[in-house]
């Protein structure tokens, strides 16, 4: 088995969209029905084998509140790939993911690998966002769109798997390792597969669910 190859992915997209939500369901398994509001930022690390490689992946989930978006910068810089999560019930919510898109772009270029991720598809009743116009636009940005929902468990592994392979694609031939992501103030790690770390301490419950 070859070495490890270590990448950072961020989860970027608006408050309530269910960025948490997500990363809690992958990384750990387990899915609440209330809301998690993130307060600043935090980590995950997720180790998965892809072809007989080991990738470490630190998975970035990141705050949806406008008072944080200044400092966006600070967390997705040195990514590998980027996650821009919109709520299909939402269209707002999506059109503030094509202004992530033009950001990551102008600040880390075209070598990041995207996924959009239109969540809470166990709500298509509810649906606001017409599937192809998403659809139409990850591919006009050179990104892969998924459909999940947290809450049922559909298409997260599926995704970030795909991600995954696109970073170990762009990264084979490289000289130089992929960043990790660092520890900062105000942040907090969690290694998914070694200990069970208490995600919950820098988030705020409120009512209703984030799926």
């Amino acid at each position: 088995m070859s070495g490890p190859n270590q990448f950072k992915i961020v989860l970027l997209g608006e408050g309530c969209v269910g960025k948490t939500s997500l990363v809690l369901r992958y990384c750990q398994n387990t899915f609440n029905e209330k809301h998690l509001s993130t307060l600043q930022a935090s980590f995950l690390k997720k180790r998965i084998n892809i072809q007989g490689k080991r990738v470490d992946l630190s998975i970035w989930d990141t705050a949806g509140q406008e008072r944080f978006h200044a400092l966006g910068p600070i967390y997705y810089r040195d990514s590998n790939g980027a996650v821009l999560v919109y709520d299909i019930t939402d269209e707002d919510s999506f059109l503030k993911v094509k202004n992530w898109v033009k950001e990551l772009r102008k600040m880390l270029g075209q070598d990041i690998c995207l996924a959009i991720c239109g969540n809470k598809m166990d709500m298509e009743k509810n649906r606001r966002v017409d599937q192809n116009t998403a659809e139409r636009y990850a591919e006009s940005v050179g990104a892969i769109h998924f459909h999940t929902s947290a809450k049922q468990d559909k298409n997260i592994g599926e995704m970030f798997l795909d991600l995954s392979r696109r970073m170990l694609k762009s990264n084979s031939g490289s000289s130089s390792a992929p960043s990790r992501g660092r520890s900062r103030k105000g942040v907090i790690e969690i290694v998914a597969d070694e200990q069970p770390t208490h995600h919950h301490q820098q988030q705020e419950e409120k009512k209703g669910g984030c799926c």
